[in-house]
């Protein structure tokens, strides 16, 4: 081990919620509810099970009972308990069966996994690391037989490798040091990033890869993609490498994601600023745009084998990431797509739904503190009956970010040069500018600062749309007065749009809060969960979430752990409407470590799948484990439990024993 070892990268990329870059004073998102709500309100309406006693009449107690006992619940289920172990857990009555695993083939002739020998060529047909956003594009209308889309999101190397991390004491505490990267395991990392596309089959009542489909396909850090768009061919996305500014290889730290009408396959760049070192030369123009970026922050060390990583020798490779990239499943040669129309951020998913007008719209999260809620509208309208006409809507449209009222209302800003401030004497000569530099414009435009928006899931059942909020703890106490969000808001929080009209192409709406996260026997903490919510069914850190086809809530969670609110990531079930609305209820949990990842429903609502990351991170906060984790000391030997295996993360498939759909 040598002197210069790095320390690990366990979350910090995906997990570190960054500084808050937002130099703007525009209003936050903590202002806006301090003045829409009174801290009466406040009281009777967020602190619940132990507190709520103090502070909610005999008759809400009444109406929690009630609601209890009608069964109100959209959800039927038996919950079960949260808590921290080694394995996964979930409702009695299902199955959660593992389908696919780091390592695991993707192709008929992929080699064995091999952890104790990795090469990159071996990764490049193995399913990739760090499963995140799941998605499922059915073959001819079924749901048991279709193609499973699966982001990897980025690399955690003291889980992955044998013999390069050790254990040392810093100021009296253990912590873990990663030796230096070398050109082979930098290979292998950039293979197990990007995403897989893989056709599975429901037989037998159970889900298994199809190992000789003709769809399978790797997608790397090292794949061929095409920027296309307002920012294609534009100078600041022009390399040494690419004169042409429209051929980029690879897509890094793929988050969240979606799937489009017309089924194709959506990849959100999420962290790209953590790939990159280096000095810009001095002088150069884009300096201030990757400071609102926090580029570069060398958490992979790539730029020390590949150049273009390297910010002295190619200065322009940054623009080339952070946006959306669209991958059309039916043909496994097809050259993705980055649609730099739908704007350059810390990308978090982008899920769509077609509009009363026929347009698409997709919403967009910009996840770091103090940044932004977005939205994509196409020009075009979606022809369900020509898949061919729909492939290209993404390149024209028109962009949007959400400022939030007092009053309860929101409106969506365009994002358009030469209107209002994007213009020349600002910096913004053209669209490319306004995309490349999508922060600063909605900065100019007077966007609301938000606690980290993660995904955001528009249902087409009711009409509304949920954006999860991760939390945000660098919130002072001078931004808020006793309401919502918190100082130090730890746990997040559930917003609801309701947008005009029930028009999702609409310019505004109105907002709600659907739940402020934690623990609401706390009163300090302000939690507003029903009080028919169990000590087991509440959850901080609302991450990823999807809708089911009846327009019920899924929720999934990331940092939870035994120091933080003692229990593990898992996924929730929350009811958005009528007397049981804030409600919510534990379905699944992921062992030590994790972090819950997906979900996805399958159009019959029978199958739900869900992606375990990073399992058996950390380990030092748990006492059944009290010690870092790593390679050949993990928390947990999840899902294979041989000591021959490392702990790996893992796609699970949840079926209802018997048949039946999820949740009823």
């Amino acid at each position: 081990m040598t002197s210069n070892a790095c320390p690990p990268r366990t979350s910090l990329l995906e997990e570190n919620d960054g500084p808050g870059r937002n130099p703007t004073g525009n209003p936050t998102m903590g202002d806006i509810i301090a003045a829409r709500f009174s801290r009466r309100g406040f009281l009777r309406g967020t602190l619940a099970v132990s507190a709520i006693a103090a502070t909610v009449s005999p008759l809400a107690l009444v109406t929690a009972e009630k609601a209890r006992a009608e069964g109100a619940s959209a959800f039927t289920f038996d919950e079960i308990e949260a808590g921290v172990d080694e394995k996964h857990h979930v409702a009695a009555g299902y199955d959660a069966d593992i389908l696919l695993r780091w390592g695991d083939p993707v192709f008929a002739d992929a080699p064995a996994f091999d952890p104790a020998n990795q090469t990159a060529e071996a990764q490049e047909k193995q399913f990739g690391y760090n499963n995140d956003y799941v998605g499922y594009i059915p073959i001819d209308g079924s749901s048991e037989h279709g193609l499973l889309v699966v982001n990897h999101e980025y690399t955690s190397e003291h889980l992955m490798f044998p013999g390069i991390t050790q254990v040392v004491e810093k100021d009296g505490k253990k912590e873990l040091e990663i030796a230096p990267a070398d050109a082979k395991r930098v290979a292998i990392e950039m293979a197990a990033h990007g995403g897989t596309i893989i056709e599975i089959r429901k037989e037998g009542g159970n889900w298994k890869p199809v190992l000789d489909g003709k769809l399978n396909r790797r997608i790397t850090a090292k794949t061929e993609m095409q920027l296309t768009g307002p920012a294609a061919g534009h100078d600041r996305v022009k390399t040494n490498a690419d004169a042409s500014g429209t051929k980029v290889f690879g897509t890094i730290n793929n988050c969240a994601g979606g799937v489009t009408p017309w089924g194709t396959y959506i990849m959100a760049e999420e962290n790209f600023h953590g790939y990159f070192q280096g000095e810009l030369p001095a002088g150069h123009r884009e300096a201030a745009n990757y400071e609102r970026y926090g580029v570069p922050e060398d958490s992979y060390q790539w730029g020390n084998f590949e150049e273009r990583f390297d910010l002295s020798k190619e200065p322009n490779e940054p623009n080339r990431f952070g946006w959306i990239v669209e991958v059309d499943v039916n043909d496994p040669h097809s050259v993705p797509k980055k649609r730099t129309a739908l704007g350059r951020f810390r990308h978090e998913g982008a899920e769509s739904i077609v509009a009363k007008g026929g347009q698409v719209v997709f919403y967009l999260g910009d996840d770091e503190r103090f940044d932004y809620v977005y939205k994509f509208v196409t020009a075009g309208k979606f022809s369900p009956d020509d898949r061919a006409a729909n492939l290209d809507l993404l390149d024209e449209g028109t962009l949007y970010v959400a400022r939030f009222a007092e009053d309860g209302s929101f409106e969506w800003l365009p994002l358009i040069q030469g209107q209002g401030p994007l213009t020349d004497e600002n910096g913004f000569e053209s669209q490319a500018d306004v995309v490349i530099e999508t922060r600063r414009a909605a900065d100019l435009l007077g966007a609301t600062p938000m606690d980290r928006p993660e995904d955001i899931q528009p249902n087409g059942v009711n009409g509304k749309v949920y954006v999860m909020l991760t939390n945000n703890t660098k919130r002072q106490a001078d931004k808020v007065d006793g309401v919502n969000p918190r100082a130090k808001n730890a746990f997040g929080h559930i917003v609801e749009l309701i947008e005009d009209g029930g028009d999702f192409a609409a310019t505004k709406g109105r907002w709600e809060i659907l739940l402020k996260c934690g623990d609401p026997s706390v009163a300090e903490v302000g939690a507003s969960f029903s009080t028919a919510t169990t000590a087991n069914g509440w959850f901080g850190m609302p991450d990823n979430c999807a809708v089911d086809s009846a327009g019920r809530l899924w929720v999934a969670t990331d940092g939870n752990s035994p120091k933080q609110t003692g229990r593990t990531d898992g996924l929730w079930a929350v009811d958005t409407e009528g007397e049981a609305r804030a409600t919510s209820k534990l379905f699944f949990r992921v062992p030590v470590g994790g972090e819950m990842c997906g979900p996805l429903f399958t159009p019959d609502d029978q199958t739900a799948f869900v992606a375990v990351q990073h399992p058996g991170d950390g380990g030092d906060d748990w006492e059944g484990f009290g010690r870092p984790s790593y390679y050949e000391d993990p928390s947990t030997r999840w899902p294979d439990f041989k000591q021959d295996m490392p702990v790996r993360p893992a796609v699970v498939a949840i079926t209802k024993q018997g048949g039946g759909k999820i949740g009823v």
